[in-house]
């Protein structure tokens, strides 16, 4: 549906420290050149271990990133593989500085563009359980884009206290077009809180307007999140190939670190593969992947296969978005880009957010968040498909 190496090419101008690697035949993945990331404990012996090739090192809550000198030409996989060992137990927790794509339309989607949509009232919180004495705040937190400022939710207390650190940036190369994936947090919100609306979000910007960001971003909103206890549910619309179809193992720390009180929900990518994509693929993480507009099979771009926990409407979602208006000329007589508040998208970006709120409108009555998953994905209660998990219809 899209050009793939033409927005390959423009990912690469963008960004000249990234590359694409191979080590696996027919699986690539992109990385940041002469750089790796490595646990905060075992940073000292991975320092005097890269000596001869050392550049400098920073710290960045919980995790090291080692820059290596480019003149010494490194193959950081090959590197992270020597460092953190062969076999099925790891000497160092040590990986390269893997991109992450908050689904940027290649490899793994979103499945469209954006389009313009008619306004949805805002949803309200159940007024049927107001006076039970169960009910308790549920914070989500949304690692993305960041948050625009809209009506849903622009007058919270929750919003207020994070508006200027997380606002999005729709235009970063001044085109006066939208970035490829600008609105793309303030999109995940509104579907979140179309499911939990008495939800207090917490967003933390790790991906940039193109939707790529880096692990290591990741990793330290991650370990934030876990040095206060603050969130409930971790909604991840993002993830990656690795360069060895394995975990990171660097990532997959910060995640056991959130504690076992934490539920973590990611989308399954959209590159219509059964690749593990990760941190959904993690066995700790809600792997989520999307139905087709008829909400009876997989949509044609979601990932599939055994690591696949559940899946949830991903086409055509209507959902809060950012007010622009773009350079695009009108259409018999529509304006393809202009936009005043919300969208339709397409994307297992957005089926996520279902179940994450799912699991916070539960937990909100009451329930732990983990067992408030249980129920949501309880292959008892509600019907199954083969390599997609639990069916989540709206």
């Amino acid at each position: 549906m899209f050009d793939q190496e033409v927005r390959l090419e423009r990912l690469l101008a963008r960004h000249r420290d990234a590359a694409v690697v191979e080590p696996l035949t027919g699986r690539p993945a992109l990385i940041r050149r002469d750089q790796i990331l490595v646990a905060g404990h075992d940073a000292p012996a991975a320092e005097d271990l890269v000596r001869r090739w050392y550049d400098s090192r920073q710290e960045e809550h919980g995790v090291t990133r080692l820059r290596l000198r480019p003149p010494a030409k490194v193959d950081v996989c090959e590197l992270a593989a020597q460092l953190g060992g062969d076999g099925r137990h790891r000497r160092l927790t040590v990986s390269p500085n893997h991109l992450v794509h908050g689904q940027p339309l290649w490899w793994s989607g979103p499945a469209d563009l954006p389009r313009p949509a008619a306004p949805l009232p805002a949803p309200q919180a159940d007024p049927g359980d107001q006076g039970a004495g169960r009910r308790r705040e549920v914070t989500v937190a949304v690692l993305d884009t960041g948050l625009s400022p809209h009506p849903w939710y622009e007058g919270t207390g929750w919003y207020a206290e994070q508006r200027d650190e997380v606002t999005e940036v729709l235009d970063a190369d001044l085109d006066f077009e939208l970035d490829a994936q600008a609105g793309h947090g303030t999109f995940i919100a509104g579907v979140l809180l179309q499911h939990a609306p008495a939800a207090r979000i917490l967003a933390r910007r790790v991906l940039g307007g193109d939707g790529v960001g880096d692990e290591v971003d990741v990793i330290r909103a991650l370990s934030w999140l876990a040095s206060r206890g603050r969130a409930d549910v971790v909604n991840l619309s993002l993830g990656c190939h690795t360069f060895d179809d394995r975990p990171s193992p660097v990532l997959s720390r910060a995640i056991a670190a959130l504690g076992r009180r934490t539920v973590v929900v990611a989308c399954a990518g959209n590159a219509a593969s059964d690749r593990p994509f990760w941190p959904a693929a993690l066995k700790s993480v809600v792997a989520v992947a999307a139905l087709d507009a008829a909400q009876r099979d997989r949509a044609w771009f979601s990932n599939y296969g055994w690591w696949v926990d559940a899946c949830a409407p991903g086409v055509d979602i209507t959902s809060t978005y950012v007010r622009f208006d773009g350079t695009r000329p009108r259409v018999n007589g529509i304006d393809p880009d202009a936009f005043e508040g919300f969208a339709r998208w397409s994307g297992t970006s957005f089926a996520a957010p279902a179940v994450a709120g799912r699991i916070a409108g539960l937990a909100a009555g009451g329930l732990a968040a983990v067992e408030a998953a249980d129920r949501v994905l309880d292959p008892a209660a509600a019907p199954t498909l083969p390599d997609l998990g639990v069916i989540i219809r709206s």
